[in-house]
């Protein structure tokens, strides 16, 4: 089976695409080992978790965590990550860490603060069949520009400056 190509010519077929893809899940999976880097849904998920324990004071929590994905030092924190204009939410973590992965790969920090501050906004939605609200960028980011710095998880000294 091939995918269609917009310039008339034939691509190549989508085996060979998948087969790259899980070569880079490979080597993801060998270079970070806390993360298992599928391509049923997780890939960005996992990103995300790794690019926060890289740029945040936190670190992740082994295995797959029912609300809350890592710690800072005196907070659990749960880490969502897009490449998308939203971010889902479930229940109420302690801290929320949004992240927004762009196509060139620069990471750009949604919102950081504390959980109740988004329920807080959307409490009076219906919740959705699949439990997640989508929560836009654009809110997120208003909501997370009244949260103090104080109240924020504080990233790691040689990643000030990189998001």
């Amino acid at each position: 089976m091939y995918a269609s190509d917009s310039r008339g010519g034939m691509p190549r077929p989508i085996k060979e695409y998948v087969r790259e893809l899980l070569r880079i899940v490979y080597q993801l999976q060998a270079d970070y080992a806390k993360k298992k880097f599928t391509l049923d849904g997780r890939l960005v998920g996992d990103l995300g978790e790794i690019l926060a324990e890289q740029l945040y004071d936190l670190s992740l929590i082994d295995g797959m965590a029912q609300l809350h994905d890592a710690r800072s030092r005196e907070r659990l924190v749960q880490i969502k990550t897009t490449m998308k204009r939203s971010l889902g939410f479930g229940d109420i973590p302690e801290f929320y860490l949004g992240l927004r992965i762009d196509e060139t790969g620069e990471v750009e920090e949604i919102f950081n603060g504390p959980g109740i501050l988004i329920w807080e906004a959307i409490k009076h939605r219906k919740r959705p069949r699949n439990y997640l609200f989508n929560v836009s960028i654009s809110q997120l980011k208003r909501l997370s520009a009244s949260v103090s710095d104080n109240a924020r998880i504080p990233k790691r000294p040689a990643a000030r400056n990189r998001i």
